[in-house]
């Protein structure tokens, strides 16, 4: 696919959905300048093999090709160690996601950055797969058909995946409130 008519029309459909897969990588990766590589890497991959789409969910065709890049990227930096580190405007966006808008008053700031930083710490001790899952659906508000689509297992597999994803990430959040109100 080298002419205009393909560049623009890969444009039209694919660029839309780049905030998206950003904001996959980042959660995958851990942290922003991974997160670019992977992404840019995935949609030079996209373009190479637009030809091949064959029409349907952009969407989802863009981020099982960011969820495959990143594999091949965990495989060639095996050696790298993967941390899932703080970028606040991820956080404060699944914070609010996941707990609700934020309140604006200082004080109630103070506590939800705390909260931020402990959303932090909790996603980072999910399995990646649970991690993974929760973007896509509570961050992306994708449907668990596209969820499926994305990460190449059955519906059924995702919906277990986010409940036992969601229970992990609450009871986490429920030992770290009660570590923090025993000073521990």
């Amino acid at each position: 696919m080298r002419d205009d008519d393909g560049r623009r029309r890969f444009e039209l459909l694919a660029l839309p959905h780049l905030d998206a897969a950003y904001n996959l990588a980042r959660w995958l990766t851990g942290n922003a300048e991974d997160a670019s590589d992977v992404v840019q890497e995935a949609y030079l991959r996209a373009f190479r093999y637009f030809d091949a789409y064959k029409g349907g969910n952009m969407r989802v065709w863009l981020l099982t090709i960011v969820r495959n890049s990143f594999m091949t990227w965990v495989r060639e930096n095996r050696s790298a160690r993967l941390v899932f580190s703080a970028d606040s405007s991820v956080f404060d966006e699944a914070e609010e996601t996941l707990w609700g808008s934020a309140p604006r008053d200082p004080e109630a700031l103070l506590a939800a950055s705390i909260d931020a930083a402990t959303l932090d710490r909790l996603m980072g001790r999910l399995a990646a797969e649970h991690r993974e899952v929760l973007v896509l659906r509570e961050l992306e508000e994708m449907s668990y058909r596209d969820i499926a689509a994305v990460t190449g297992v059955p519906v059924g597999t995702v919906m277990s995946r986010l409940a036992r994803a969601r229970l992990a990430l609450r009871r986490l959040w429920l030992a770290s409130e009660e570590e923090s109100a025993h000073g521990v």
